[in-house]
């Protein structure tokens, strides 16, 4: 295992990049730690398998280094890099049975048999394959061969690290939740360094103890889930995590106070003078819904099963919030917010408050 450092990073798949525009990754730095189990979250074409495909080997970067530990693998070949990778189609030999595929990567570094058995039956158990050891490969379901992939992929222990991309595209919704939990059964028993790339936020935030978010090309927040939720470092993270996402407000904030079209909205926090675009952000499950506060217009009201979703316009602006089953609307809605759950803006970026009553 290894920790992997990504310095001064960026690439473009073009010969002759002349602006930020024509990288496919803008520039970075990052380090992730020895053991960490990640994952790389962002809309399709946001530069996730790009980024993969860089630590992996695949792909050489335009610019920068790539080191595992303190060795610089940047020109090193997948081959000299040993790690494992899993894509998001099922990639087995088909000839072979389920038994001979998970053991092809032992035997292929000379292993001893007694030690392949034992571990392909660790392995065939915990992707629930151990009745069909014997039966080849050639036949089974793409839901099955994408299993085999993920055993084979799981399969060595001495691996710098296990990259996914998008394992689970293929596998049975029913399947997702349990394989999932495996995953991280085995990064806890085996402490293996994991990367798991995926555009669903429910892999990313059950899997991962680090989410790395990334939107156009560039990595706009690392952070456990909870710090996703609560402090989005951009707004891309405050929609993209959550459901719905959180609530953005065009705004004037001056001191402690966010101006929003004839409403005033309080914050818990002074902040300085701000150039750009300001908006804050609170999130739908922080709207608290009474006959006091800021008057709101509903459109209506969707019910999702464990609650209501209330859409609705706050000064001319879209608001959503979440409200608790068979909690009725009053007659005269308003809303407020928690002050301490409202974040502020800046051309996209959160901003930290200057001053926060009652602190030195």
């Amino acid at each position: 295992m290894s920790r992997i450092t990504l310095s001064n990073l960026a690439h473009s798949y073009l010969a002759n990049p002349a602006s930020d525009a024509d990288y496919a990754l803008k520039e970075m730095d990052h380090v992730w730690q020895d053991g960490g189990a990640y994952a790389l979250l962002g809309a399709s074409g946001c530069g996730k398998t790009t980024l993969l495909n860089i630590i992996s080997g695949l792909v050489r970067p335009s610019q920068g280094r790539v080191l595992f530990g303190d060795r610089d693998v940047t020109d090193a070949a997948t081959t000299e890099r040993n790690i494992a990778q899993v894509f998001q189609f099922p990639v087995v030999y088909d000839t072979m049975t389920v038994r001979d595929n998970l053991a092809f990567p032992l035997r292929n570094r000379g292993m001893d048999a007694a030690y392949i058995a034992r571990r392909v039956g660790q392995i065939a158990k915990m992707i629930g394959m151990e009745d069909i050891l014997s039966k080849k490969a050639r036949g089974l379901t793409a839901d099955a061969k994408q299993k085999i992939s993920l055993g084979r992929g799981m399969v060595r222990e001495d691996v710098n690290a296990i990259l996914f991309d998008e394992p689970l595209t293929v596998i049975d919704p029913h399947m997702k939740w349990e394989l999932r939990t495996q995953l991280k059964d085995l990064h806890r028993e085996f402490g293996h360094t994991m990367i798991y790339v995926t555009h669903d936020q429910t892999e990313a935030l059950t899997f991962a103890q680090t989410v790395v978010v990334m939107h156009e090309g560039r990595v706009v927040q690392m952070g456990t889930p909870e710090e996703l939720f609560e402090t989005p470092a951009h707004t891309f993270v405050g929609y993209f995590i959550g459901s719905p996402g959180m609530n953005l407000f065009d705004a004037e904030v001056t001191g402690s106070e966010a101006h929003l079209q004839g409403a005033t909205v309080p914050l818990d926090a002074a902040y300085a003078p701000t150039a750009g675009r300001t908006q804050i952000g609170i999130r739908p499950d922080y709207v608290a819904l009474s006959d006091q506060g800021l008057p709101v217009v509903v459109k209506r009201v969707e019910d999702v099963g464990r609650h209501r979703i209330l859409r609705a316009e706050l000064a001319g602006q879209p608001l959503n919030a979440i409200l608790p089953e068979g909690m009725s609307l009053p007659a005269d809605p308003r809303v407020t917010f928690p002050a301490g759950k409202i974040n502020v803006y800046v051309n996209d970026w959160r901003v930290q408050p200057t001053a926060i009553p009652g602190k030195a």
